[in-house]
């Protein structure tokens, strides 16, 4: 579902404010431990990789994918001073709770996933499904929290969702918006961060201060 936010954030930008404009605008972005992300991107293409060749990775996926969570989430509070990255952490947060209350895994409604067909419902429901989701039962913790929203036609892509992938989508178009369409110079400055023309100077001592 994260793509989603991306691909719709890229394209509305695009129309927006200009295709190189915006990549000269993520060309300059400097995040906070930024090569934390590709690596967490890496970590999860090898759990997926290798929990279906090595039963020890598939007993323990629960683990690693909340370690992936835990350090995705320390990356955007490192961040969370450019727009959308709040609304990015809250809705990993409501992802990382529900699983983390489930035995790591993300709970699947039946009635949702019916509109994925009836192969991925019985894959569902005979345990078989993508490993780190599972049947949503009557044990299932903070369940309103799993993937329970269907998306079918019109929209593009059928798929499942949850509400933390709804609000972590809207934080990454509002921050892709933000990046691509605002010229006002200070979409690479921290939100508290003081910019060169507030900075007043002391004639006297000649010290500046804001």
């Amino acid at each position: 579902m994260v793509y989603d936010g991306i691909l719709l954030g890229l394209i509305v930008g695009l129309f927006r404010g200009g295709f190189r404009y915006g990549l000269h605008q993520f060309a300059a972005l400097k995040l906070r431990g930024g090569w934390i992300f590709p690596l967490l991107l890496l970590a999860q293409f090898f759990i997926f990789f290798l929990q279906e060749r090595l039963d020890w990775v598939a007993s323990i996926n629960g683990y690693l994918f909340a370690a992936v969570y835990v350090t995705g989430l320390a990356f955007l509070w490192l961040n969370r001073h450019y727009k959308g990255f709040t609304l990015i952490w809250i809705g990993v947060f409501l992802n990382f709770i529900v699983m983390a209350v489930n035995g790591g895994r993300m709970p699947v409604s039946v009635e949702a996933s019916a509109v994925l067909g009836p192969y991925y419902v019985d894959m569902l429901r005979e345990g078989g499904a993508v490993s780190k989701h599972y049947m949503m039962d009557a044990s299932t913790h903070l369940s309103f929290l799993g993937d329970i929203i269907p998306l079918s036609s019109p929209y593009p892509r059928t798929q499942v969702i949850s509400i933390g992938d709804v609000v972590m989508n809207i934080g990454i178009f509002l921050f892709i918006q933000y990046m691509m369409v605002n010229r006002t110079g200070d979409a690479l400055q921290p939100v508290n961060s003081i910019r060169p023309e507030e900075i007043r100077t002391d004639s006297k001592e000649g010290r500046s201060f804001p």
